[in-house]
């Protein structure tokens, strides 16, 4: 693994970081397995990823971290009362990758691509990880796992200064990225300003122009992911949730997010097209905490996308029903998250896209 300076960033050596809808060559997944995550409710939350499982893997192979063999049992029968065909070649694949956690979106690799001599490469890159702050240790074996899926696939990894969440990113894949001041700006990220966090993603990611919006939603532990709040969906169209009700605990940082969106350009100066999801009714968890429950939380991969739902029939379907108006030909799958957000989390949080 290398750790480049400015003059050897990925993006000075012409790395990309994809949209999320280009091709996909996998899905990876770490398979849950932490009790304190999901506190006597973790067979359920397997069953959820194993609904994931089905959703994807006709379309691309699924790639899923397993610390042992052991776990990876339990990981196969769940796959198999869902209905998933786990045999070897398949198209699901595991991996004795060890993790703390579910949560590969953060603490997996990003991956980048580039075309050189007519020879598209990929490679991948490890943005740190230490728990969203130091919040949840141990977290050693999760910081490892981007080189030790460099290992399995037998590609370059390029470490990047500083400490990136995937979900703390969205991008267009062409040199637009949203994120929030919230997170980037925190001080347990480093406490860095606007201008250093913009030339960090610029180095990384090839990052032109960053859409900065305020902050998270309610019960967000990772101090205001993007990924809960506003995503692409094409190069010039983001989707935003918006709340109907303005006593809804969300309703203040989403007027503020679908606010700088209408007033926001993309890297080449135009405006965005923005569109509104719902919100979910506020979803709260054995303790009665506010849960980060959200339809933003969606998983885009070959043709199909995978929609976290709530057991709220009415703001379900709407949701279901935007987000097919703006993904033509592409299948929309609910998974019933009520689950996964007891962890703190949902589809989004717990997948990562491996580009074609």
């Amino acid at each position: 693994m290398t750790a480049p300076g400015d003059d050897e960033s990925p993006a000075s050596q012409g790395w990309r970081w994809p949209a999320e809808w280009e091709p996909h060559a996998a899905t990876w997944l770490s398979w849950p397995h932490n009790l304190d995550t999901w506190p006597g409710c973790l067979d359920a939350a397997e069953a959820a990823f194993a609904e994931m499982v089905r959703a994807l893997h006709p379309h691309e192979a699924v790639r899923i971290n397993v610390g042992d063999a052991a776990l990876e049992a339990r990981a196969r029968r769940a796959l198999e009362a869902a209905g998933v065909d786990a045999a070897a070649g398949h198209g699901v694949h595991f991996h004795r990758i060890p993790t703390d956690d579910a949560w590969v979106r953060d603490h997996g690799p990003l991956f980048v691509v580039r075309e050189r001599d007519g020879v598209r490469e990929t490679a991948l890159l490890d943005t740190g990880f230490d728990a969203w702050g130091g919040k949840y240790p141990p977290w050693d074996r999760d910081a490892g796992v981007p080189t030790a899926v460099a290992r399995e696939l037998g590609l370059p990894c390029l470490r990047v200064a500083g400490v990136l969440e995937g979900g703390a990113i969205d991008g267009n894949g062409a040199g637009t990225i949203l994120t929030t001041e919230q997170c980037l700006l925190h001080a347990n990220r480093g406490g860095i300003d606007r201008a250093e966090a913009e030339q960090r993603l610029a180095r990384a990611l090839g990052a032109r122009h960053v859409v900065w919006l305020e902050g998270g939603i309610e019960g967000d532990d990772t101090d205001g992911h993007v990924d809960d709040v506003a995503r692409f969906v094409s190069p010039d169209t983001v989707v935003v949730e918006a709340a109907d009700d303005d006593a809804h605990p969300d309703a203040p940082a989403l007027r503020s997010a679908e606010a700088r969106l209408r007033a926001a350009r993309d890297a080449d100066g135009r405006p965005l097209r923005v569109e509104t999801l719902p919100v979910p009714p506020p979803v709260r968890g054995p303790d009665g905490a506010m849960l980060p429950a959200s339809y933003a939380n969606f998983y885009l991969a070959n043709e199909v996308c995978l929609v976290p739902t709530f057991a709220a029939p009415a703001e379900d379907e709407r949701a279901l029903a935007t987000l097919e108006a703006l993904l033509p030909g592409r299948e929309l799958v609910g998974i019933d998250a009520r689950t996964l957000v007891v962890g703190l989390g949902a589809v989004h949080c717990l997948t990562q896209q491996q580009p074609a």
